[in-house]
């Protein structure tokens, strides 16, 4: 058994200056993500208007599926033109971990 995990920090148009604005960009892509069978959440910057932190985990049997399925979700997130991925941290945790 693989665990993956993908933390996506992001940075949203200037109009959401409010926290409804916020939500309004990050659940699409939120919902997005899950269409790759994932869990996905808003785990960070919370209360900070412009930003947002998004976290991705993925079980599987195999180290590559993990790796296909981040990279996919990687390519979504950084696809999507209302936000600007800035930074992207990956962790994939094996049987020995």
């Amino acid at each position: 058994m693989f665990t993956g995990t993908a933390l996506f920090d992001l940075l949203l148009p200037g109009d959401s200056r409010s926290l409804k604005a916020k939500r309004g960009y990050v659940r699409p892509i939120l919902a997005a993500l899950r269409r790759f069978e994932v869990s996905a959440a808003e785990v960070g910057a919370l209360d900070l208007h412009g930003r947002a932190q998004i976290a991705v985990a993925v079980v599987a049997a195999e180290a590559r599926h993990v790796r296909e399925v981040l990279d996919s979700c990687e390519r979504l997130v950084a696809g999507r033109p209302e936000a600007e991925l800035l930074s992207v941290r990956r962790r994939l945790y094996g049987e020995d971990d």
